[in-house]
């Protein structure tokens, strides 16, 4: 038995805070947090709900130069629960952002944010 027990959150790398905070806040409808530290960076925290956060650092990225694949869910990513996947879809269209669908067939999608960072979001009720 494991003595790990949660997430508590999850760091991403970003190139421009302003333009990730669009994409985070406007986009997804994420809430920052008011309690981040004051980091030797700038950067956000954002609360998922249950005692997970998702961090934004603007830092520079060592992977920059990277080739991404184009489907997400054959790349590194963190996976987020969405109660209203046809809300999500209409937002990311309306944002000219770009998805592709789990290719497991269930009610998953896969996009990349401004910095090319990619995130699954699955459908729970």
């Amino acid at each position: 038995m494991s003595d790990v027990t949660a997430l508590l959150h999850a760091g991403l790398l970003v190139d421009d805070l302003a333009r990730a905070r669009v994409f985070y806040e406007s986009v997804l409808g994420l809430t920052r947090c008011p309690n981040r530290p004051g980091l030797p960076y700038p950067g956000e925290w954002y609360d998922l709900g249950g005692g997970q956060q998702l961090h934004l650092m603007q830092l520079a990225n060592p992977d920059a130069a990277s080739v991404r694949p184009e489907h997400g869910g054959r790349d590194r990513h963190i996976a987020l629960a969405v109660t209203n996947m046809a809300a999500l879809k209409s937002r990311l269209d309306a944002a000219g952002v770009r998805y592709t669908a789990s290719q497991s067939g269930r009610a998953a999608l896969f996009c990349r944010d401004p910095d090319a960072n990619t995130l699954e979001f699955v459908e729970v009720n």
